[in-house]
């Protein structure tokens, strides 16, 4: 298994180094890195280059797409990694935390046979201070949208070999055969489609072959939930029924 990350970064200067040194810190190194700059503003690609640089260990590629969006650049690091020769792919996000274990979580997966998994989605508690009410909005929210999801019209048929799961792309690994068949992440802006959701769907017209897994764990940011509110949070990830005019929040 030769596993490699993708992590898309825009305008992450304040939150990606925290994401490189917990993938650095991982209990199971055997992985390869590249970070995707997807037209920067900002420090974010002088942050990455630094780190590499102190951290010689790490097989970590920095990379450019030009195209604005998480799917465009998450895409492209994807095929960059399989370019490299991976056989299996993951993704997380420059404003999250991968648990300590993630990438052994992973790899426990796809031996069990999955060739796509994903699983909880934690708030981060080190980026605000959080009340108790606060750490179970983001589970609540994503909660909520995966009943709505299991509900929604385009995601249910005769086509669909499975059930309809929510996959956060912050949190999702893939072997590199299943993400050609299926075309890959969508290289579209978040505002435009969701491109985890995307690509679910297109796994579950292919393979049953995919799944959730409790202890793999990634801690995401609050951030778009603290400017949204928890009923537009909702309704963003619903089909965009709610759509701001600054999506990019930082």
């Amino acid at each position: 298994m030769n596993l490699w990350v993708t992590v898309p970064a825009y305008n992450e200067e304040r939150l990606i180094e925290g994401t490189l040194r917990r993938l650095a810190g991982q209990t199971d190194r055997g992985f390869g890195l590249v970070v995707v700059d997807n037209g920067s503003t900002d420090a974010t690609a002088r942050i990455v280059r630094e780190f590499a640089d102190r951290h010689p260990e790490l097989t970590l590629h920095l990379i450019a797409e030009p195209r604005k969006g998480t799917g465009a650049a998450a895409d492209t690091g994807m095929r960059h990694a399989i370019a490299q020769g991976a056989t299996h792919l993951a993704r997380t996000d420059a404003d999250c935390l991968p648990h300590p274990g993630w990438i052994a979580a992973v790899k426990r997966a796809f031996a069990d046979g999955l060739e796509m998994v994903s699983g909880p989605l934690r708030p981060r508690t080190d980026e605000f201070p959080l009340a108790w009410w606060e750490r179970r909005l983001l589970p609540a929210v994503l909660a909520t949208a995966a009943f709505a999801g299991r509900l929604r019209p385009g995601n249910r048929g005769p086509a669909y070999l499975g059930p309809y799961v929510v996959m956060p792309g912050c949190n999702l690994a893939i072997s590199a055969a299943l993400y050609e068949r299926a075309g890959g992440f969508p290289r579209t802006a978040i505002e435009e489609v969701h491109e985890d959701r995307a690509l679910v769907n297109r796994v579950r017209t292919l393979t049953t072959a995919y799944g959730l897994r409790k202890d793999v764990i990634v801690y995401g940011s609050v951030r778009r939930l603290r400017a949204y509110g928890l009923l537009r949070t909702v309704a963003w990830y619903a089909d965009h029924r709610y759509t701001p005019e600054v999506v990019d929040v930082r």
